[in-house]
């Protein structure tokens, strides 16, 4: 490995005027989005360095692999989850992600029911609803930290961060459901009916 893309920070993605979760919020769990993106080349380098040197079986080499997971992911899902989110008012009639929603959940608020109780899965982490590219299946699932419980292949459609520093500016360390029930009213379900396509449609997911 000799050189690999530079990530930067996507201010692109960055919502405000959301309803009830906070500008002061989410800046200040943006600052934890850059910190991945920092992480991710810090990382990058560190292990072309190491290659370089002929390091690439020494325990600082493994302990930078060790991490790779968790900085990529800790990246990747929160530009979704910021680029889910957003203060327009959106909703999903008529669309082919809501019909497959009720066609596997039987309505709409049975899905949330059980988005919900998957976002207050006892745990760090987040909630995802994934696709399954080749059949156009919808589940709900639990990813712990960043990186373990995701499914290979699926597409993540809509993103949740359920980690405390989501919501800790807002609400006490034990309000979970309350910022689930605020997020719930921020979400970029046109964001959301667009990574269903691409999904559906076999194409790359476009985060930015």
């Amino acid at each position: 490995m000799k050189n690999i893309f530079k990530y930067e920070v996507q201010e692109i993605l960055k919502p405000t005027n959301l309803m009830e979760i906070s500008d002061e919020q989410i800046n200040d769990h943006w600052k934890l989005y850059e910190g991945y993106v920092s992480q991710v080349n810090k990382l990058n380098y560190d292990l072309i360095e190491l290659t370089k040197k002929g390091q690439a079986d020494s325990l600082l080499y493994a302990d930078r692999r060790r991490r790779y997971g968790f900085e990529y992911n800790g990246m990747v899902l929160h530009e979704l989850y910021f680029g889910n989110l957003t203060s327009k008012l959106y909703d999903l009639e008529t669309s082919k992600l809501k019909n497959q929603i009720i066609q596997t959940w039987s309505s709409y608020e049975d899905w949330l029911k059980d988005f919900i109780n998957t976002g207050k899965t006892r745990g760090i982490g987040w909630a995802i609803l994934y696709a399954d590219p080749r059949t156009g299946q919808l589940i709900n699932v639990f990813v712990q930290d960043h990186e373990l419980g995701h499914i290979s292949e699926f597409i993540p459609i809509l993103v949740m961060d359920v980690w405390e520093h989501a919501y800790m500016v807002d609400h006490k360390a034990g309000d979970r459901s309350d910022y689930i029930e605020a997020f719930i009213k921020n979400i970029n379900w046109e964001e959301c009916e667009k990574r269903y396509l691409q999904a559906k449609e076999g194409k790359i997911l476009k985060r930015f």
